[in-house]
């Protein structure tokens, strides 16, 4: 029998183009193929999830298996667990209203109510953190460019040679100390507002090893280009002596070309990952020193006249709402009446697919 689900009826209803034997069948990506990236990033959540959880196991295989590690880090690994369980309940349950264009009929879902585990290192998480980011800079750019009309924009990457994984904090600290270092150089000022995010990956040659760089988003004056140019060369010169390093680092600058919303989504791109899921089993010891050693780190910032757009992005103080609401789902008027579809993690098809039981009015 075909169901309706604006209608909540078995009829054949103009406002739905397919219908599904049993709802319960009805993935969400049937229903809305935009919104695939919710089973990638939940299976992913799974994937770390079942990773952390391993090492907790009460099995005698499983700490035969760990025990190396399991001695390096047992004070961890009850905290590790409790990150798994909450990972393995965060979004269960998504509920979206069922929108209906008045100009053209069409139906949208809108993300309404959901519970996030709010772990730093959750896949879920981390792509809502990113969409937030995104939402946050691009309500907040209309005022500084009403200061800064012809502000232009540069994007920055900074390297540093990489590092042990054990000295990874230390390093990264460093990092930020150089940071305020490159700040006070003359070459900076043209810069009127950053955003720097920072990202980690593993080196594939060397076990043990990580590479820690910075992403940065600049918005500078016209006189970058001109009378304050400084070429890629000299910036990574500048950088190596803002790091007090005895080698010359890499360093990459280009102006940012195709909007800087783009710019924007490639400069939180860490966002999406702290650790790519498909990578922790290959080094494990590698992934929890590396959790270890970014605890309580923050990874984003930003000055000058951008210095608010992260203001309000302490992982401590996140809210459900904070990761539910985004620049294309903004929060819906106090006056709305839509239905409320719902839908539900299928762990083993690694799918959302639709839950009845949580439909319902707003």
């Amino acid at each position: 029998m075909a169901t309706c689900l604006k209608h909540n009826s078995t009829q054949n209803c103009s406002c739905c183009n397919t219908h599904y034997s049993s709802s319960d069948d009805i993935s969400l990506v049937d229903m809305s193929p935009k919104d695939a990236k919710w089973d990638t990033k939940r299976a992913q959540t799974d994937v770390l999830a079942e990773f952390l959880s391993q090492f907790s196991g009460e099995k005698a295989e499983c700490k035969k298996a760990h025990a190396e590690l399991l001695m390096a880090f047992a004070d961890s690994v009850e905290r590790w667990q409790k990150y798994a369980d909450r990972m393995f309940n965060c979004s269960g349950v998504l509920k979206f209203a069922l929108i209906v264009s008045a100009a053209t009929g069409e139906i949208a879902l809108k993300l309404r109510g959901a519970f996030f585990c709010h772990f730093r290192h959750c896949p879920t998480c981390n792509w809502r953190r990113q969409l937030r980011l995104l939402a946050q800079f691009l309500n907040y750019l209309p005022v500084v460019l009403q200061e800064y009309p012809k502000a232009r924009w540069v994007f920055m990457t900074l390297t540093v040679p990489n590092v042990p994984i054990d000295s990874l904090r230390s390093e990264l600290k460093a990092m930020n100390k150089a940071w305020q270092r490159l700040k006070d150089r003359k070459e900076f000022k043209p810069v009127k507002g950053w955003i720097r995010t920072t990202e980690v990956t593993r080196e594939k040659n060397r076990e043990g090893y990580a590479h820690p760089h910075f992403h940065c988003l600049l918005m500078v004056a016209p006189s970058w280009f001109n009378t304050y140019y400084t070429k890629q060369s000299r910036w990574a010169e500048i950088w190596g002596e803002c790091m007090r390093l005895d080698v010359t680092p890499i360093v990459d600058i280009r102006a940012v070309k195709g909007g800087v919303d783009k710019a924007m989504l490639e400069t939180t791109k860490a966002f999406t990952y702290s650790v790519k899921p498909e990578e922790m089993a290959q080094d494990p010891s590698w992934t929890l020193k590396y959790m270890e050693q970014v605890h309580h780190l923050r990874f984003f910032a930003a000055g000058g006249a951008l210095k608010d757009v992260t203001k309000d992005m302490r992982t401590s103080d996140e809210t459900n709402e904070d990761l539910i609401y985004t620049d294309d789902n903004p929060p819906p008027p106090e006056s709305e009446d839509a239905v409320i579809v719902a839908f539900n993690w299928r762990k083993e098809a690694k799918q959302f697919k639709r839950f009845p039981k949580g439909d319902g009015k707003k």
